[in-house]
């Protein structure tokens, strides 16, 4: 019989599976209880339990690639208490810089910049560790949930801070330092899609402490954001920035008495 089609020629796990997985660990790392007791002996048995998750996932996933996997999930669970910290940190700069947070807890539980984070922190050391699939499975599973699309790959410093975050792209090569403050619809991206330049840097590099305003777009490898910048609103950049800039789009917004104007507009949807 003849299937119509793509057909995967590797049982691989479904999406689903990685999904589960994925809220499963966010909840392990920053879980909810008012019984410390109840909660030690269940946080025992609930690492364990992630830990055989991990290794069937990633066993389902070895694409005929030599993988240990036992060490890789060793690995992956000792750098957890220094991802925890990380995230820790991401979550008080949001505090003390967004006049509408009240709490830590706040930010933890119902942020989407630090939830898109989260799994992005969970997600790069798989990819750092050429775990197939299961990295960008992760971070499109958060990438559904929040609006931000943050590639596995990309090199992103501490503390971090995705404010509202909808439409955000930060791509794959993309290297982002310690301190930086991205607004919703910002793009960090490459200048052309090509398939040859797939091992190539291709996004490009935000040094420390920059601000990137709402709606801005910049692209290519080459091109570095010198720290202590602040990159305004609507802004298309393709050349590097040196440190200690101001960039911004200058418009001219014209206001004129409806009750005198007489030139027709149209409005076509």
């Amino acid at each position: 019989m003849k299937y119509p089609g793509f057909i995967l020629s590797h049982i691989l796990p479904s999406k689903d599976d990685v999904c589960r997985f994925t809220d499963e660990l966010t909840r392990y790392l920053f879980h909810v209880t008012n019984h410390v007791d109840n909660f030690l002996a269940h946080h025992g048995e609930q690492q364990r339990h992630m830990q055989q998750k991990l290794s069937e996932l990633i066993q389902s996933v070895d694409l005929s690639l030599v993988l240990d996997h036992n060490n890789i999930v060793f690995e992956y669970f000792s750098e957890l208490e220094a991802i925890k910290d990380l995230l820790l940190e991401d979550a008080q700069l949001i505090m003390d810089f967004d006049p509408a947070a009240s709490s830590v807890e706040e930010v933890i539980l119902s942020y989407p910049g630090f939830s898109a984070i989260m799994v992005h922190r969970l997600a790069h050391p798989l990819y750092l560790a050429k775990v197939p699939l299961l990295p960008r499975m992760m971070s499109e599973w958060a990438h559904s949930k929040t609006g931000i699309d943050i590639h596995p790959g990309a090199v992103i410093g501490c503390p971090f801070f995705i404010d509202h975050g909808t439409g955000v792209v930060i791509g794959e090569t993309a290297i982002i330092g310690n301190g930086v403050k991205i607004y919703q619809g910002v793009t960090l991206g490459a200048m052309a899609v090509r398939k040859e330049d797939a091992k190539s840097k291709r996004h490009p590099t935000i040094e420390d402490n920059v601000i990137i305003y709402a709606g801005s777009t910049i692209l290519g490898g080459n091109t570095i954001i010198g720290r202590e910048s602040i990159i305004g609103g609507n802004t298309w950049i393709t050349k590097s920035i040196p440190p200690f800039s101001m960039v911004y789009h200058k418009n001219q917004t014209v206001v004129n008495d409806r009750r005198d104007f007489e030139e027709p507009i149209n409005f076509i949807i």
